[in-house]
């Protein structure tokens, strides 16, 4: 069995422990996230529009927003680095790729806060996304400019005892789950 096929199999896994985690409608999900967001206030991040049945960061995104720049991502093309529109709770939206909502108007900034969706963590701070590469590549580009803080932002349930990770994948500083903290520092 090569790479590809083993991630396909550990993101199926991954998105079976994600979709019951999600079912479980766990309340106040974010509290963590905004307890770590709140040390930086004022400092650029770029968080996500959750899709499908992605942990929801938007409470604390809101809360950042009153204190710094907050973006969202918009994928620019298959291959390609992310670029994050700004965002703030009542700007107006549009539809973007893959379901996920993007500001009417781009307004691009690069962050130095990420908070990452995935599908799949390890207590090491790998993680295993959708496939496409785009967070590696942006997280690479972004980190190759300045020290970025990469965010996972996911359910308990998401972690996995090993994943099938490339030199390519980059790691995560912190993960933040509806129930810890785990710094990884």
């Amino acid at each position: 069995m090569d790479i590809s096929e083993i991630k396909t199999k550990a993101r199926k896994a991954g998105f079976a422990r994600r979709k019951t985690a999600f079912g479980a409608r766990h309340p106040g999900q974010s509290a963590y996230l905004s307890e770590v967001l709140a040390g930086y206030r004022g400092v650029a991040l770029a968080g996500y529009m959750p899709i499908q049945t992605e942990i929801n960061p938007l409470g604390a995104m809101a809360e950042a927003a009153a204190y710094g720049p907050v973006g969202v991502p918009v994928i620019q093309g298959a291959g390609l680095p992310l670029k994050f529109s700004l965002w703030t709770p009542e700007a107006p939206m549009r539809a973007g790729p893959f379901g996920a909502s993007i500001p009417e108007v781009d307004a691009f900034f690069e962050p130095e806060i990420v908070i990452v969706p995935l599908v799949a963590f390890d207590a090491q701070g790998g993680r295993l996304g959708y496939g496409g590469g785009f967070y590696d590549r942006t997280l690479q580009e972004l980190r190759n400019k300045r020290a970025t803080l990469a965010i996972g932002f996911a359910f308990d349930a998401q972690q996995a005892e090993t994943l099938p990770l490339e030199p390519t994948d980059q790691p995560l500083d912190l993960i933040v789950t509806e129930s810890s903290i785990r710094d990884l520092s």
